[in-house]
């Protein structure tokens, strides 16, 4: 009875007395708060520089020059130039079209005949006026047949004026049945055939001038910040202030460039798209292939020089144009700057940084002011380029 009491009592003092050795010599935890860990971003060490501002748009190729050749005398085709046709081409001063002219020929002899006779009339007039007169200055002859005299001889002078100015218009009228180019240029569409009757007025053929060609540019009105056309202009601008121009277009599997200069723009603003147009001018004379019309165009404008522009990825633009700057000590304090322009992937800053800042260009979701960073510096490189565009 003993030992069954005795055993089981033993080994609850014993586990009891291990249990308390176990919590006697158990090392005590102290608290600890982790490392924070610095949050890696990309940095770009800016330089700020001068940029040439530029401002991109398209447009259509017109001729600066285009009119209708059109008859200022009637009658049939009789002869047409072979450059009269779509796409010929021509020089200024060469025949394009004749009008049978046997008609105009025997006008223009009535009206030689015409001139002769009153010419004699008129000399013959001259003539009794003169001797009437002298003979009234001698009370030979009378106050009445002196002014008869008189009314005849202006009568005759005027059908001379008459007689002179009929042959001169029998002459140009002959003379316009040779119709000729008023320009150099290229047939838009040629409108009549050998053998066709035109009246007087009729279009015969759209002409328009090579040796210039305009393009119409359609610009944003804040765009035009960006480059030197004077407020208000009216007209053409003045040779100095003309912005230069490039185009280019690919055209039969090749890339072609064609320089020019912004000319004018034009009074009145797109109501539909609020765009201004601007009309860029190129001499076909000074390229190496004549810019042809109705080629679509891509445009870039010469603008004005900005200085201490700072180039950046968008990315590192946040709200209210504010950068993050990445100090000495590796901190993120944020800075405001102005940005210039946003285009594609880039935002232009000017002001608020200076050469040698280093811009967080990593899109941070959460950032306290202040908070540490591990910088990760990217190559010179990435802020290459030194036109802006739009």
């Amino acid at each position: 009875m003993m030992r069954k009491c005795v055993i089981p009592a033993a080994i609850v003092l014993v586990a009891i007395f291990g249990a308390f050795t176990l919590m006697a010599t158990s090392p005590e935890l102290e608290p600890t708060s982790p490392e924070p860990v610095a949050t890696t971003v990309r940095v770009l060490t800016v330089q700020p520089q001068a940029v040439r501002l530029t401002v991109h748009s398209q447009g259509t190729v017109a001729p600066n020059t285009e009119s209708e050749l059109v008859s200022e005398v009637s009658g049939r085709v009789v002869w047409k130039s072979p450059a009269l046709v779509n796409g010929g081409s021509f020089a200024k001063g060469d025949e394009l079209l004749r009008i049978e002219d046997q008609d105009y020929r025997s006008t223009v002899e009535r009206a030689r005949a015409g001139l002769a006779r009153a010419e004699a009339e008129h000399q013959h007039s001259q003539f009794e006026f003169q001797r009437l007169e002298s003979l009234e200055a001698r009370q030979l002859a009378s106050r009445s047949a002196l002014e008869n005299a008189q009314r005849a001889f202006k009568i005759a002078e005027a059908t001379l004026q008459d007689a002179t100015a009929g042959l001169e218009q029998a002459a140009r009228d002959l003379e316009r049945t040779r119709l000729t180019a008023p320009f150099e240029g290229l047939v838009r569409r040629q409108a009549v055939d050998i053998g066709q009757f035109i009246a007087r007025g009729a279009a015969v053929a759209t002409l328009y001038a090579s040796a210039e060609a305009e393009v119409r540019l359609p610009i944003a009105d804040r765009q035009l910040a960006f480059l030197n056309v004077p407020m208000g202009s009216l007209g053409e601008l003045p040779a100095g202030q003309q912005p230069e121009v490039t185009l280019s277009a690919e055209y039969a599997g090749q890339a072609l460039t064609w320089h020019g200069h912004i000319v004018r723009t034009e009074a009145a603003i797109d109501t539909a798209s609020r765009m201004v147009h601007a009309v860029a001018r190129v001499s076909n004379e000074a390229q190496p292939t004549p810019l042809s019309v109705g080629l679509f165009v891509n445009a870039e404008i010469q603008g004005l020089l900005a200085e201490g522009i700072v180039r950046l990825p968008r990315t590192a633009l946040r709200d209210g144009n504010q950068v993050l700057i990445v100090d000495a000590e590796d901190l993120l304090p944020s800075r405001t700057g102005v940005a210039l322009r946003l285009y594609q992937d880039e935002v232009f800053i000017q002001g608020g940084l200076a050469a040698g800042d280093r811009v967080c260009i990593s899109p941070l979701q959460t950032v306290v002011d202040g908070m540490t960073v591990t910088p990760l510096v990217e190559p010179a490189g990435a802020q290459s380029g030194t036109t802006l565009e739009g």
